[in-house]
């Protein structure tokens, strides 16, 4: 079979895995040339790879919301020891699983959700969080169980933002009557797409630079570099009150838990 019919049967086979949202080259062949984006994700990487190690030998990653597989691949590129890829589309694991085979990678892929990353019961070196927080209903939720269960150094985020870029300083407390803050551009907001945004229904959520970045502190990630816009290195943290808690307990404050007479039997 010569080059161009080779070519030919691999954009056959990649056609019939459906759309791609990965752009990946397989043997010279894109998965996705006509992406709106341009060549995604790899002009995206290009921006923070630079923030991840080169060199992950013995160390254990963890792609969640894996898609097409890029970055997984990126990652066994790089030397990782195990590489796992969840998704909860089993048509973006079919696809990533292709890629991985065409490219000589060994990645485990698993059908999970973000909120199952406790069923797989282990820690991981480095936590691949990329696009998937704007995609979900419960996005802190997901935040504490990645730290609760998943993370055990490093976590690489991303997430689309919009609105103000603006970090403003946010207080410990506000009184009940005070309100401003909230109108002020740089304050902590996640706006929620009731329909849809660029015709996806799955977009929920997206949060301003702000709202991005209190949220991985609530969640117990310390912020250690902004290489690009929309992404975040991060390193656990001691989690801080209430984080990943449903009901959290209420510090005690003594001004008003102080025992009172009936308290104490008088």
């Amino acid at each position: 079979m010569s080059l161009a019919e080779e070519s030919s049967a691999l954009r056959r086979q990649i056609d019939a895995l459906g759309e791609w949202f990965h752009n990946i080259d397989l043997n010279g062949v894109p998965t996705a040339p006509n992406h709106f984006l341009g060549d995604y994700p790899r002009v995206k990487w290009r921006c923070f790879a630079d923030a991840i190690p080169a060199d992950l030998a013995g160390k254990s990653v963890l792609d969640i919301g894996c898609n097409g597989g890029f970055y997984a691949i990126e990652m066994k590129r790089r030397g990782a020891d195990r590489v796992v890829a969840v998704d909860s589309d089993e048509r973006y694991l079919a696809q990533a699983r292709f890629a991985a085979a065409q490219t000589g990678q060994a990645i485990e892929f698993r059908n999970l959700s973000v909120y199952d990353v406790g069923a797989l019961g282990e820690r991981f070196d480095v936590v691949l969080f990329l696009g998937v927080l704007y995609h979900l209903r419960h996005p802190l939720l997901a935040l504490d169980l990645i730290r609760a269960h998943a993370a055990r150094d490093l976590l690489v985020f991303q997430s689309m933002q919009r609105g103000s870029p603006e970090v403003a300083p946010v207080a410990e407390d506000y009184d009940f009557w005070k309100a401003d803050h909230f109108a002020e551009p740089g304050y902590p907001k996640l706006h929620f797409i009731e329909h849809r945004y660029a015709d996806d229904w799955t977009n929920w959520w997206v949060p301003n630079r702000a709202c991005t970045e209190a949220m991985l502190r609530a969640s117990g990630f310390g912020i250690v570099a902004r290489p690009e816009e929309e992404v975040y290195v991060c390193r656990c943290a001691p989690l801080p009150p209430g984080a990943g808690a449903v009901h959290p307990v209420r510090p005690a404050d003594p001004r008003r838990d102080a025992p009172t007479a009936e308290d104490e039997g008088l």
